[in-house]
């Protein structure tokens, strides 16, 4: 098993044993981390979002493979995770596929990819279905993220 392959397994061994800390040692030092809920995050952030989500998270279960190295520097994997939303309590399954680029062994770029109107009718019920899939709602959604993604780390 390759480098890049080894810390995939790492990491989501680790998330589904929502141990934040062992995520967080996969992150190359100046990593960055998007995905349509939070955007773009540097290291920090990103560290500390997963620290937040792996805290909060209530009936959680976590699923991942399809692994595949397509060169040395970038693997794509998809996990699925589901889990009860904290807002509203509503429960996502959520089918994510998640493209990396390594540098020694470690993550320098994690992207998250999901269908975000999937996601918002799932966590929001009717506003999801009726507005998730609008520009005005993924830009609600962004902003609360991140907000709420500062304040846990201004209290961390």
């Amino acid at each position: 098993m390759n480098p890049n392959e080894q810390t995939i397994h790492k990491f989501y061994t680790a998330f589904q044993q929502l141990d934040y800390a062992t995520m967080q040692s996969c992150y190359h030092e100046g990593a960055l981390f998007s995905d349509q809920v939070f955007g773009l995050l540097d290291e920090f952030e990103t560290k500390a979002m997963w620290e937040m989500l792996c805290k909060r998270a209530k009936d959680f279960s976590l699923t991942y493979g399809n692994i595949r190295l397509l060169d040395e520097e970038y693997t794509t994997c998809e996990w699925t995770a589901t889990y009860l939303f904290s807002s509203s309590g509503r429960k996502v399954t959520n089918r994510i596929t998640a493209h990396m680029r390594f540098k020694d062994g470690l993550i320098i770029e994690h992207t998250d990819a999901f269908d975000i109107y999937r996601w918002s009718r799932q966590a929001f019920g009717i506003p999801g279905w009726l507005f998730g899939w609008s520009s005005f709602m993924r830009k609600r959604i962004q902003l609360k993220a991140r907000v709420g993604l500062h304040k846990f780390m201004e209290q961390s």
